[in-house]
């Protein structure tokens, strides 16, 4: 058999593969919704999120759970005595990302219609000295749900993935020019290789399989509750913890987009089940940047720090994005989402909150 014949009788096996799914989706739609129409119940939407015990996992199942439409199931790497979601009345799964068979398993067994795939090592500084724990959890714990979700459940909709604006990498070098999703990815972090390299799977299984993926880039986030080790978190609460002091930080040249989680959550709302989001890739971003020294000064004007400020205080990375700063139009069109909070706004929530935890 020739190459091209070789080739040609692949391209049968894919598209029959593909038809037979596309038969078998429809087929199980039907059946589920005449099942719920039969017992006078409305559909709910079966929702396996990775990451729940993280930033945002946490917020945005806090979220979900506040509408009766959602059967929510979470997947997380068990930890003996970790317990740190306060409401514990959704499906808990155990399994490490990077474990294929159990992987599998569990996607078989709860058959989820959406992911929301949040999982991740995302500390970039780690990730330098981690390359492949960090490459085997971002980029092949990525794969091995997609190829699950795609092998096992017939009527799978859609596969919302937590991409970084980390992937944009060195690619924008003008302070006064934004990063658009169709621009070239220059990562230059294992945390961003990792994460483009799972981006361009995503794409590549849409293209071979009409794979119904989300690709959600968010932009520098913060309000965190429980972590100060990200640069605003970190110094809020040096300046709060000694206001005539000195706080530590790092380059104060560096720009960047900065958004508030509750934005950062709501994108991740306004794209589940959104049919215009299959296949796209949207940046969630402000379109504002900032220069860490502006936003150090901010965080010590609003939190009346009179003390200094010693730049250059913390390990360089061996190769860092001076410049993220996003376009967020398709977001606006796609999702019909936009920023609800400048910084100056989302800063005063988060220098409330760490106040009663310090002070």
């Amino acid at each position: 058999m020739s190459e091209d014949d070789y080739e040609y009788e692949q391209n049968k096996d894919y598209e029959n593969e593909y038809n037979e799914i596309q038969y078998q989706n429809e087929y199980a739609d039907l059946k589920n919704e005449m099942e719920y129409i039969k017992n006078g119940e409305k559909m709910k939407k079966k929702i396996l999120i990775t990451g729940a015990t993280g930033f945002i996992g946490k917020e945005l199942i806090s979220k979900l759970q506040k509408s009766n439409e959602n059967e929510i199931h979470i997947l997380e790497r068990y930890v003996t005595g970790r317990y740190t979601l306060d409401n514990r009345n959704i499906i808990t799964h155990y399994a490490n990302l990077a474990d294929y068979s159990a992987i599998r398993n569990i996607v078989k067994d709860i058959k989820p219609e959406y992911v929301i795939h949040l999982g991740a090592i995302s500390a970039v500084s780690f990730s330098y000295e981690h390359p492949i724990e960090v490459t085997e959890v971002d980029y092949i714990g990525t794969l091995n749900l997609a190829e699950t979700c795609y092998h096992e459940v017939p009527n799978f909709k859609q596969f919302i993935f937590a991409g970084t604006s980390e992937e944009y990498g060195m690619e924008l070098t003008d302070p006064k020019g934004f990063l658009k999703e169709t621009l070239d990815l220059k990562p230059n972090s294992p945390y961003a290789i990792a994460k483009v390299a799972a981006d361009l799977y995503l794409q590549y299984m849409g293209m071979a399989y009409h794979f119904p993926y989300t690709i959600i880039r968010p932009f520098n986030t913060y309000g965190r509750l429980d972590n100060a080790h990200f640069f605003i978190e970190r110094t809020i609460t040096q300046m709060l913890s000694d206001p005539k002091g000195k706080v530590y930080l790092g380059d104060p040249d560096a720009i960047r987009d900065w958004i508030y989680v509750d934005d950062h959550v709501d994108a991740y709302i306004k794209a589940l089940g959104n049919q215009k989001a299959i296949g796209q890739t949207i940046n969630i971003c402000t379109g504002k940047g900032y220069t860490t020294k502006e936003t150090a000064e901010l965080i010590a004007q609003m939190t009346n720090f009179k003390g200094e400020i010693v730049w250059h205080s913390t390990p360089p990375r061996p190769l860092d994005a001076k410049i993220l700063i996003g376009d967020n139009s398709k977001a606006k069109q796609v999702l019909g989402w936009n920023h609800k909070y400048s910084l100056e706004e989302g800063l005063k929530k988060a220098i409330v909150y760490w106040k009663t935890k310090i002070i």
